[in-house]
């Protein structure tokens, strides 16, 4: 199954989309994810994408596009796999429905959060900075302040989780990647899914939409 989350800024794609791809023994591919690993390595794609990324601007789309067709392209998603954090944009969703993963996509989750459950689920966020673990002060705090419990490295908050930045994230999801909801809504594909009830009855939610029990 191919399968891809929509959803703003912290509204727990990511969560979900590891629950999802083990039971469906799928790979699970972010372009948060990728775009981080590019821009830890220094090239000049990750350079260039960084700075977008510390802004709380999307990253071009030729710059994702191109991560993500190497990504899918590997062995493992010959039998499918979930995509998070990408189509972000119309043009982005058109290339994808015209080849860029084959037959597109079977199903599309959107994750619906309110804008200020948002801002507090992002502003608590706490990122380590020898392993990229994420935690939260409120709902998944580290055993140790401050202190990784993977490695022990030191936690901070990103630049694109301090408020200022999360409302520019969340402005550019509207006005960018919400009407993508009329476009798979107009193709089939769109299932909605409460984002703000507990992780458990989301994943069963988000797994519920993918069988069609709640079409």
């Amino acid at each position: 199954m191919r399968v891809a989350l929509l959803g703003p800024p912290g509204c727990g794609k990511g969560t979900q989309g590891e629950i999802v791809c083990k039971q469906l023994a799928i790979p699970h591919i972010s372009s948060g994810d990728l775009l981080r690993q590019a821009a830890r390595s220094g090239s000049e794609l990750g350079l260039a994408a960084n700075e977008y990324m510390e802004r709380g601007q999307l990253v071009p789309d030729e710059l994702v596009i191109g991560l993500i067709k190497d990504r899918v392209a590997q062995q493992d998603c010959e039998a499918g796999f979930l995509l998070d954090g990408f189509p972000r944009n119309r043009e982005q969703a058109e290339k994808l429905a015209k080849g860029l993963v084959g037959d597109g996509l079977d199903r599309v989750v959107a994750i619906e959060v309110s804008e200020p459950a948002l801002v507090a689920r992002l502003g608590g966020r706490r990122t380590c900075k020898g392993c990229g673990r994420l935690y939260h002060v409120r709902w998944n705090p580290p055993k140790i302040e401050g202190r990784c419990d993977a490695c022990g490295a030191e936690l901070y908050t990103r630049d694109d989780d301090r408020e200022a930045t999360i409302r520019e994230r969340l402005e550019v999801y509207r006005q960018r990647t919400e009407p993508l909801m009329d476009f798979y809504a107009q193709m089939g594909l769109l299932r909605r899914v409460d984002g703000e009830a507990a992780p458990a009855e989301v994943s069963k939610g988000v797994l519920a939409a993918l069988d069609g029990r709640n079409d």
